[in-house]
């Protein structure tokens, strides 16, 4: 893991040297807020690792590409808190619940603005193919968002649903961020698509990890309140394969369940876990991330580099999918 640390130290010296000005302080005060509040970083780290599968000498040209992924996706974390009415992120204050939700929606979009200027810092002759992915990439992460806040509305989500809308909502990001370091390093288009497939794949693993952290995870290491997805009614992977396995009394419990809140029904969450462990609803879930992980894996042995170059790439796949947090 060696790599990924000077990919980070690289790209972290480089967003530090990112410049906003200081008024108006209200439009760019919570800029520097959510950007301070630094998360895993994966996603600017996976453009620079892409980027050196196919030519190492790219690292400073993919530092703008890697820029604008980080912007975006804070641009989104600062829209999505609002529509999800989100108090924290990362364990601070959102940006709508420090300033105000007006304040928060103008950052976020300039800071939108702010991506794009790093992709135009890219190298020229990579600009447009850049461009293009990173305009689909947008809107298929808008699709996404809009598809989960629907499913919220609905009683019927089918599996096939929630795993096209985790695809969008999150994993093409980093199917993105892949191949727009693979574009700077100059891969073909077979290698490229085979690179974003497994980042898209890892992606829907990592969502699936996500699920079964909330309800299966340590409270001292997991970042956030177990079971949280539970209380919520949250329609995740797990929620979905239990309502389609339910009958009769275990169908009454689980609807009981989903109309109590938690001074109703101090035990929501454990009971919802015993009819989890009575239909084999966590091995089914272990399952199905497997399975994605398994195909992301083989896209990235599919590519026609040197098996080492490759090395960090799966080391850091490992780590995420073993990760308590």
């Amino acid at each position: 893991m060696f790599q990924n640390l000077v990919h980070a130290k690289v790209f972290q010296d480089y967003i530090e040297q990112s410049e906003f000005p200081t008024a108006p302080a209200n439009l760019y005060d919570p800029i520097r807020y959510i950007l301070s509040l630094s998360g895993k970083r994966i996603r600017p780290l996976l453009v620079t690792l892409g980027a050196a599968l196919f030519d190492e000498a790219v690292l400073e040209a993919s530092l703008p590409a890697s820029t604008a992924i980080e912007f975006f996706h804070n641009f989104s974390l600062i829209h999505d808190d609002i529509m999800d009415k989100a108090p924290l992120r990362r364990g601070k204050e959102t940006v709508h619940q420090k300033w105000n939700e007006s304040v928060a929606i103008l950052s976020g979009d300039a800071l939108l603005v702010k991506a794009y200027e790093e992709l135009a810092k890219c190298p020229s002759d990579k600009i447009v193919p850049l461009l293009r992915l990173f305009n689909q990439t947008a809107l298929e992460v808008c699709e996404g968002q809009q598809y989960d806040m629907d499913f919220e509305l609905r009683a019927d989500v089918s599996q096939d649903e929630y795993i096209d809308m985790i695809r969008l909502k999150t994993s093409v990001l980093l199917g993105c961020a892949l191949q727009m370091g693979a574009i700077i390093g100059g891969a073909d288009i077979a290698a490229q698509q085979q690179l974003y497939a497994f980042g898209v794949n890892l992606g829907i693993a990592f969502q699936l990890q996500d699920d079964l952290l909330d309800v299966y995870g340590d409270p001292e290491t997991f970042g956030k309140q177990v079971g949280g997805d539970i209380l919520s009614n949250k329609k995740t992977i797990l929620f979905i394969q239990l309502r389609e396995r339910l009958q009769d009394s275990d169908k009454q419990l689980f609807e009981h369940l989903l109309g109590s809140d938690v001074e109703q029904e101090p035990d929501k969450v454990e009971k919802m876990k015993a009819l989890y462990a009575k239909h084999d609803i966590r091995d089914f879930a272990e399952a199905l991330k497997e399975k994605f992980t398994a195909v992301a894996y083989e896209q990235l042995r599919a590519i026609g580099v040197d098996e080492a170059k490759k090395t960090t790439l799966f080391a850091l796949a490992d780590a995420l999918m073993n990760r308590k947090q």
